[in-house]
């Protein structure tokens, strides 16, 4: 036998052995999760798209019982904050935009699930401390029936014309819009743009889903929304479209995260993998959301990256992501 036929057999029979080992180990994760036989998930997703992925994943685990907790970025952070306070640890997997806020106060563990080589450098951390989802775009939406296409803002400076005060809906936990312009333009001219959008007689209304209802029900021309909502309330006919030449449109990673002391801590990481993986990733997208994995294709060629100007989300600790909510809400007098 010759060197290279042995080198072959040698790379066969480790590959081999590597399979086998990852088999057995997912069969040993597999009964160990039979007897924790629980999961609880907290996320900032809406129910009508946790709802659908937890069943999908009990449906592929039958022996699982799940709970989801759900509320908003910020109330799904300061909840864990204030349950660990107090030494307890109800969640086993988060999936949130502020993971490095919870990173920054030791409230995620490592896991490097196998699904994450599916997923580009920026969409996962290095060392497994989170992974992304899906990708959340933001940027100006407007209703068609009120506002010509050529009329609509194009960027978002255009806001600040006299003709849009008082019609602009906005979520008033944009933190995360605000700390993205902050990272592409710089603090000094973000805040100059956001004490000039102040007093634009902001219309705030709690909820993306909810501004982007209202801008299609015709209550308010524009709103920053969020690109994946409009595109699945155009599919069923509403009178709603959004702009894609802003700059930058905002990028924020919806990412799972495992809890540094799950109460299920092997149904956790098998409830990681089924997120990451492309049946689920796949699942999202018929949900109309924009998947994060790379063989997924987005739900509208508008959303390709190469035709936008994207800006991901900054990583920020726990210390900036403050800094950031006390700007947001002192500018707009919140």
């Amino acid at each position: 036998m010759d060197k290279i036929s042995a080198l072959f057999l040698a790379v066969f029979f480790l590959c081999a052995t590597d399979r086998a080992w990852s088999q057995d180990d997912r069969g040993k994760q597999i009964e160990a999760a039979k007897k924790e036989g629980k999961l609880i998930w907290y996320t900032s997703a809406n129910v009508t798209e946790s709802k659908p992925l937890l069943d999908d994943f009990e449906k592929q685990h039958p022996f699982v019982k799940g709970e989801i907790f759900r509320a908003s970025g910020e109330k799904t952070l300061n909840r864990i904050m204030t349950e660990t306070r107090a030494g307890r640890w109800d969640f086993d997997v988060i999936t949130i935009n502020e993971v490095d806020a919870l990173m920054d106060a030791k409230l995620l563990a490592p896991y490097k699930s196998p699904e994450a080589k599916n997923f580009i450098a920026d969409f996962k951390h290095p060392n497994g401390y989170w992974n992304a989802v899906y990708v959340v775009y933001r940027t100006i939406g407007y209703n068609p029936k009120l506002v010509a296409e050529k009329d609509a803002p194009k960027q978002w400076e255009d806001l600040l014309e006299a003709k849009w005060k008082g019609k602009i809906s906005v979520d008033p936990e944009e933190y995360n819009w605000y700390a993205t312009l902050t990272k592409s333009w710089g603090k000094e001219r973000t805040q100059k743009y956001m004490r000039a959008l102040a007093k634009q007689e902001i219309q705030w209304r709690k909820g993306h889903t909810l501004i982007a209802q209202l801008v299609s029900a015709g209550e308010f021309p524009l709103g920053i929304i969020y690109v994946h909502r409009i595109e699945e309330m155009k599919q069923r006919g509403a009178p709603i479209e959004w702009v894609n030449t802003v700059n930058p449109v905002v990028v924020t990673l919806n990412s799972a995260g495992l809890s540094p002391k799950p109460p299920h801590p092997n149904t956790a990481r098998l409830f990681i993998d089924f997120l990451l993986s492309k049946p689920a990733q796949q699942r999202l997208r018929a949900l109309r959301r924009i998947p994060a994995r790379s063989d997924v294709e987005p739900i509208s060629p508008r959303m390709e990256q190469s035709k936008l100007k994207l800006t991901i989300q900054p990583r920020e600790t726990g210390a900036q992501y403050r800094e950031a909510i006390k700007d947001f809400r002192e500018i707009f007098g919140l």
